[in-house]
């Protein structure tokens, strides 16, 4: 609180004048605050994979059940992220992000407390609409208080970072809890932090908000978010079933497709629209975003099958394959943290493809993996794998918020994060199909099994396991080593797509600038006057574009 000293001197309480200081010279105290929330954001999204057997143990979901465990977070959080990133604009990111620390808090203690599958749901659910308000905010946020694009790329190099080291680190952490404690830990473990940084976040935040002329799209945003999930949930639903023609994914993918397509051009018409479509037309935007779905692509089918190689194949343990993917994680923290450096001297062209490039030789290199454990072999290719994906996301997340003006901050974020999602999605289907398509013809003809035993070990290795363990004898035993072989020979040819798509990218980055450039006049993106400068010459730009104020009240 403030005050007068012994000379009538006006003082002000520490905490006053760190807050004030935060919307400045103190940014970097703003980026180490939406950096934590960024944290929990991300181990969210993977920490349950581990703690799914012990809650089914528990609360005995049926299978449509615990799909919709598993998947209301990520597809709730996908939807809204365009309706809450540009929501901020109009409102304000800093308030639409308090309110996302705050729903995460509720949401993380009902679904640690849950007494049953509908209960869970509903909170994951929760989960997804709190973490659509945090995650476009916190990158907008970090927009405004790093206007200087030499000191934001070091900002954006540390928020990529983090967000790896928390989908990496899930496991890893949820592992440990499950082991030592019960399925809830993994939610609980939100509270304490969210009790923290709900009140550092309304201290510490500068407010900003973007272009509030004309009314809020309402109608467009729920356009955009049943679009989305539709087309999330059709992807998701195909690389699970692995039929183009099946029903439950054809019809909300071609609805969310239909949808999406009359949201652009509900924006191109509107005079004041949610997301300015002619971002789209700048080839760094549409490059960058692109990139992103085919980084975000690559990575999670990848690692998605990785897992399943050291769980079912190598016969590790959930919290041993947390542990081995580490390398890929601290791989990844050395490329946000060395990609400022790197982006300004060679430039979004070279720094993405050589990434993607850097990426395509570690899948090759994977490809030697076989039946037995090659510890050395994984390192290298999870080490060059982190470093080459992380790069290539940082140096895309940079150009595609660099080209979007700061007044649309919040909307341009909420592409990128939307872009993620959808890469991700794309990536567990893809991929998964491919591999799927490599697997299932060695299980045909196994002496000694049926045709529906064979049928049924073709849906996954570890139902092929299971099929074996019933079967016993040597039919058993010829069944498990057919899987084990198809599973390998499938990888290799899963990997194999991989590169090819990682060089696609390669040559899709070419279409970036060649130089990290800036807007002499501080315009930015979209205004289509500004002079183009080198990285060295960046200078602050003009505050009127997109206002940031130190009120925090």
């Amino acid at each position: 609180m403030s005050g007068t000293n012994a000379a009538g001197v006006r003082t002000t309480a520490p905490w006053q004048r760190l807050r004030a200081a935060s919307g400045g010279g103190n940014r970097w105290v703003v980026l180490a605050v939406l950096c934590v929330s960024l944290v929990l954001v991300a181990l969210d999204a993977t920490i349950l994979h581990v703690a799914v057997p012990s809650l089914t143990e528990d609360l005995r979901p049926g299978s449509i059940e615990l799909l919709w465990i598993v998947d209301a977070y990520p597809l709730v959080c996908a939807a809204l992220l365009i309706l809450f990133g540009t929501l901020g604009d109009r409102v304000g990111r800093r308030r639409v992000l308090l309110l996302g620390y705050g729903l995460f808090g509720v949401a993380s203690a009902m679904a640690a407390l849950a007494d049953n599958a509908q209960v869970l749901i509903a909170a994951r659910a929760l989960l997804g609409i709190g973490g659509a308000m945090i995650m476009p905010a916190t990158l907008s946020i970090l927009r405004q208080v790093f206007p200087d694009r030499r000191e934001r790329a070091l900002a954006i190099g540390i928020w990529t970072a983090v967000a790896a080291v928390g989908a990496a680190g899930g496991p890893v952490l949820g592992g440990f809890l499950v082991q030592h404690f019960w399925w809830g830990s993994v939610f609980l473990i939100n509270i304490p932090l969210m009790a923290l940084i709900l009140p550092l976040g309304r201290w510490l935040l500068p407010e900003s908000k973007g272009s509030s002329d004309g009314p809020w799209d309402v109608t467009g945003a729920l356009m955009a978010a049943a679009g989305v999930l539709g087309s999330v949930l059709g992807v998701k639903r195909l690389g699970a079933e692995r039929d183009l023609l099946d029903p439950e994914a054809l019809v909300p993918l071609l609805l969310g497709v239909a949808l999406l397509v009359l949201f652009v051009r509900r924006q191109k018409r509107r005079p004041q629209p949610l997301i300015d479509m002619r971002m789209f037309s700048r080839a760094a935007f549409s490059t960058s975003v692109g990139c992103i779905v085919l980084a975000m692509l690559a990575l999670v089918g990848l690692e998605l099958i990785a897992v399943q190689y050291l769980q079912l194949v190598l016969h590790l343990s959930p919290l041993e394959t947390g542990l081995r993917l580490l390398p890929l994680t601290f791989a990844a923290m050395a490329a946000g943290a060395t990609g400022s450096y790197t982006l300004a001297r060679i430039g979004p062209r070279t720094m993405v493809s050589l990434g993607f490039l850097l990426t395509a030789f570690a899948v090759l290199v994977l490809t030697f993996m076989g039946h037995d454990d090659r510890p050395v072999l994984l390192t290298v290719g999870f080490i060059l794998l982190g470093f080459g994906l992380q790069t290539t996301l940082f140096a895309a997340y940079e150009s595609m918020l660099n080209e979007a003006p700061a007044a649309t901050a919040g909307g341009a974020a909420s592409i990128g994060e939307t872009s993620y999602q959808l890469g991700a999605g794309m990536g567990i289907a893809l991929l998964g199909s491919v591999m799927n398509a490599a697997y299932a013809p060695g299980l045909a003809g196994v002496p000694g099994v049926s045709a529906e035993a064979s049928a049924g070990a073709a849906h996954s290795l570890g139902e092929a396991y299971q099929i074996a363990a019933q079967l016993g004898g040597p039919a058993g035993e010829a069944l498990h080593a057919a899987a084990r072989n198809s599973f390998v020979h499938g990888l290799h040819v899963t990997l194999l797509v991989s590169a090819g798509l990682l060089v696609a990218g390669a040559v899709m980055a070419l279409k970036l600038p060649r130089a990290m450039e800036c807007e002499a006049d501080g315009a930015g993106a979209g205004e289509g006057d500004g002079v183009r400068l080198p990285a060295q010459a960046c200078a602050e730009p003009d505050p009127a574009v997109g206002r940031v104020s130190g009120r925090t009240g």
